[in-house]
């Protein structure tokens, strides 16, 4: 299986560098431990996208961040073999931020 090339919005790097920061300052090293589950959960997105089901009209896909109240919200490109992930979002965030361009 060819696993899929992952593109980021500006955005999502941010909601992660800040959602990092943020983790620290609650607990030395769980910054740390969130940066690996998304890192885990962005490689099974990258190995089968098509699991996690379309959640928007526009194609946009979700996958829950194991142990942290997170989605990493995606769109699929089968033909170009490439995933763009608009934004890695807390759950309780407005959903209208978590689609990008």
């Amino acid at each position: 299986m060819i696993d899929y090339v992952i593109d980021y919005h500006a955005g999502a790097l941010v909601d992660s560098g800040n959602a990092y920061i943020w983790y620290e300052l609650q607990q030395k090293g769980l910054g740390e431990r969130f940066l690996k589950e998304v890192e885990r959960t962005k490689e099974l997105i990258s190995l089968s996208p098509e699991v996690y089901g379309a959640k928007s009209r526009k194609g946009y896909r979700e996958a829950l961040v194991k142990d942290f109240p997170y989605l990493i919200v995606y769109k699929v490109y089968p033909k170009k073999k490439r995933i763009f992930v608009s934004a890695i979002h807390h759950e309780k965030m407005n959903p209208n931020k978590k689609y990008r361009k």
